[in-house]
């Protein structure tokens, strides 16, 4: 099985020696997102809502790309780097999952590339 990368200007670019996203058959794997304006590749000013809602915006971008959507994800790995945050960090976070959600874990950690407050990355699974 080959492994096709997947790019969108329409999501941030990598600040670093990683692909967006990489599709190996039906999978999808989404590098972790932070909250990055894909216009300027600046980290959005606002807490724990705008920069919830700017991660999944642009993972909806990828996944669109790769040809998925957010009801394709099977798994979410959240990183926050303040717990205390969990609570209005799951209210964004369920409107992009109103049914069926995806597994998720999720954990906080010292800090973040950039000084985001989070950081998302998904696996997505498309029927063939």
């Amino acid at each position: 099985m080959s492994k096709e990368i997947v790019f969108t200007e329409k999501a941030p670019k990598p600040i670093g020696p990683y692909s967006q996203a990489v599709k190996v058959g039906q999978w999808l794997f989404v590098s972790g997102q932070i909250a990055l304006d894909p216009a300027t590749g600046d980290l959005i000013v606002g807490g724990i809502e705008e920069q919830t809602t700017r991660v999944f915006e642009n993972i909806k971008a990828i996944l669109e790309a790769a040809g998925y959507t957010l009801d394709d994800i099977v798994k979410v790995t959240v990183y926050l780097t303040d717990l205390s945050d969990f609570p209005k960090f799951n209210e964004v976070y369920s409107r992009y999952f109103k049914s069926n959600p995806p597994a998720r874990t999720t954990v906080q950690v010292s800090a973040l590339p950039r000084g985001a407050k989070i950081e998302v990355d998904v696996i997505a699974y498309k029927q063939g």
